[in-house]
């Protein structure tokens, strides 16, 4: 508990307004957060929810990855699709 006492008392402290600001921002970039529309959702939620977004996305990277790999697995390494997918995976 210390330590978190004295990062809380020094100079780097995050101010109630910055999270509200960052709060703010997340409601605008989360999907599920847009939609609901409602400026009585906690700030706790707000972040529930982008934790659960992010878990999605990294889900959804991750089975695209797969996919790749096996496309990748099944077809000509010196074909044009073969290209085109190394360079997707390059960006």
């Amino acid at each position: 508990m210390s330590s978190r006492r004295s990062r809380q008392s020094g100079s780097s402290r995050i101010s109630d307004d910055q999270i509200i600001e960052l709060v703010s921002k997340l409601r605008q970039l989360v999907p599920e957060m847009r939609q609901r529309r409602s400026d009585k959702v906690s700030a706790s939620k707000v972040l529930q929810e982008t934790c659960n977004y992010i878990r999605n996305l990294h889900r959804e990277v991750d089975d695209l990855s797969e996919r790749l790999s096996q496309l990748l697995a099944t077809i000509d390494a010196d074909s044009a699709e073969a290209a085109i997918i190394r360079s997707l995976i390059m960006q």
